[in-house]
Parts: C-alpha cells; sequence; structure tokens
C-alpha cells in the first residue's frame, strides 16, 4: 500500500491554469502549510503534521514538479521558478479559504517558503526554513572540495539536456543516493516511504532538474534584486539547520539574519532529513514559532 499521513484528507486544487497541486489536509484552527523538500513529497511531514493538526489546519502540498502534483513542460525559465512555485502555495492556500497562513518548508519547499515570503508578505504571518541557506549565499559558500556535497547543484545547473538524460538512465542511483548520504538515522525513512520517494522522482526528473536549474537562474536573479533592493522578511522566521558552516567555513546565522530581523536561528545534530529523523523536536520549534506575535 502506498503511504499516506494518517487521518488527512486528499485533494487535488487547482493553483494556476492547467496546473494542479495534491495535497494532504487535516486538524482544525489557524492554517500552517508544509512542504517538502528533495528527493521527497508531502510524506516527509507523516510525523510531524498530524502532532500539528491538534491545534491547526495543517496543509501538506506536493509541491508544482513533484509527487501527485502537476508537473507542466518547463516552457521558460519561470515555470519552475521559485516565484511561480511560490505563488502555486498562496493560491492553494486561498482556495482552502486562507487567506493569511504560516508557512514551513524543508530543502526545496524552503526556497518556495522564502519566496512566497518575501513575495506575499501580508499572507505569511510565520515562515520556517529547515536546512537551506537563501540561494545567493548558497551559491557564495560552495568553494573548494569541501563543496562536493552539493555536486548535484552544479550537475542539475547544466543546460537542457545533459542532466534528465544522464539521471533518466539510473534514477534510483542517483536520488536514492541522496536518501542514504543526507541521513543520519538509516531508520527515518522506511522501505515503504522510501520506495514511494523514488518512484515520485522516477516520474518527475525533467521537473526536478528543472527546478534545481531554476535555482542557478532566475532564483538567484529574484533573491538578489530583492537583497539590493533591502527586501527583507519581516514576520517571525525560525531557520533549523545543521551546522554545515563549521565545514564549510561560514557563519549560517549571520547570512540568514541578514534576510530576517525576526530571525531565531538553531543549529541541529538531526540530520538532513529532520522532519523524519526528530520529529518531536521539529514540531516543537514549530510550535514556539507559532505562538510568537505575527508582524
Amino acid at each position: 500500500m502506498t503511504p499516506v499521513i494518517e487521518g488527512f484528507d486528499r485533494l487535488r486544487v487547482p493553483v494556476a491554469e492547467g496546473v494542479s497541486l495534491h495535497a494532504a489536509v487535516g486538524g482544525s484552527g489557524p492554517p500552517l502549510v508544509l512542504l517538502h523538500g528533495f528527493p521527497q513529497t508531502h510524506l516527509m511531514w507523516r510525523h510531524v503534521a498530524p502532532a500539528l493538526a491538534a491545534d491547526h489546519t495543517v496543509i501538506c502540498p506536493d509541491l508544482r514538479g513533484y509527487g501527485a502534483s502537476d508537473k507542466p513542460a518547463a516552457a521558460d525559465d519561470t515555470t519552475y521558478a521559485k516565484r511561480t512555485m511560490g505563488h502555486d502555495v498562496v493560491a492553494l492556500a486561498r482556495a482552502l479559504g486562507h487567506e493569511r497562513f504560516a508557512l514551513a518548508g524543508h530543502d526545496r519547499g524552503a526556497l518556495v517558503a522564502f519566496r512566497a515570503a518575501l513575495d506575499h508578505p501580508a499572507a505569511i504571518t510565520h515562515l520556517a526554513c529547515l536546512d537551506v541557506l537563501p540561494t545567493p549565499d548558497m551559491w557564495d559558500v560552495m568553494h573548494g572540495v569541501t563543496a562536493a556535497v552539493g555536486f548535484h547543484l552544479y550537475l542539475l545547473a547544466q543546460p537542457p539536456g545533459l542532466p534528465e538524460e544522464l539521471i533518466a538512465g539510473a534514477p534510483d542511483a542517483f536520488f536514492g543516493h541522496f536518501l542514504d548520504v543526507w541521513s543520519n538515522d538509516s531508520d527515518a525513512i522506511p522501505a515503504a516511504v522510501r520506495a514511494a520517494y523514488l518512484d515520485a522522482c522516477r516520474r518527475a526528473v525533467p521537473s526536478i532538474v528543472a527546478d534545481y536549474r531554476a535555482s542557478a537562474g532566475i532564483d538567484l536573479a529574484h533573491d538578489l534584486a530583492d537583497r539590493d533592493g533591502g527586501n527583507r522578511l519581516r514576520m517571525p522566521v525560525t531557520v533549523l539547520q545543521q551546522d554545515w558552516g563549521a565545514a564549510l567555513g561560514y557563519d549560517a546565522a549571520a547570512l540568514w539574519r541578514a534576510w530576517a530581523p525576526g530571525l531565531r536561528h538553531v543549529s541541529v545534530d538531526w540530520g538532513h532529513f529532520m522532519a523524519e529523523a526528530a520529529p518531536a523536536g521539529v514540531a516543537a520549534e514549530l510550535r514556539a514559532l507559532l505562538a510568537r506575535s505575527p508582524s
């Protein structure tokens, strides 16, 4: 059986012309949207979402291009721009009756959440980003042999054709590599969930590559324009991340603080897939964020 988030309804919601998102929705109360990372789907929130659904309406979509959501062909570089994907999330929440909502994202989902919060500050009450840096900072800190951990960022940034062909030749080996090396708990992603992730990624190679390719082009341009223009995250912000700075030689909290005056930055030892390896800790941090007064 395909794994699901227990007790949650599954919906398909139109968010743009020709694009619908699949989402798991449960609970009641103030709305909270949870966005997944790579190489995952909304299932990564299967422990955290039910815990928070006790007093929140929790919405867990598959991002455009991932999971059971639509995967439009990349007509141009805007199709998988984080600005476009962030608009999807705002449209999803509005379609479900929520003009304002809290937003948390992991990995790629955190980049979508970051852009949505910059573009739609009136809609996003609170923001949590798990284990990423903003795109300009990410590219700035990648240097030397220690940056080999991010080899995929450079592969997926290449022009259309080669990355898609290489990955399609051995998708389970490629996507499974990250599930293995980014985890510090082999039991955090059980076999059935791992199989669901690999199956979803296998069906989405072009759109996943397009998502990453955007981060080397249009996403970077959008973020640099905001940084240069003084656009900042004005809502309460929590960032949870591993201490990548120790290995790569940067101060993650300082980089994030430049974007978010209302920042709580927490270094954790839960591994990259922290919502699956340490769901109680992640849920506690999200509850603490949601208890802060919105701007």
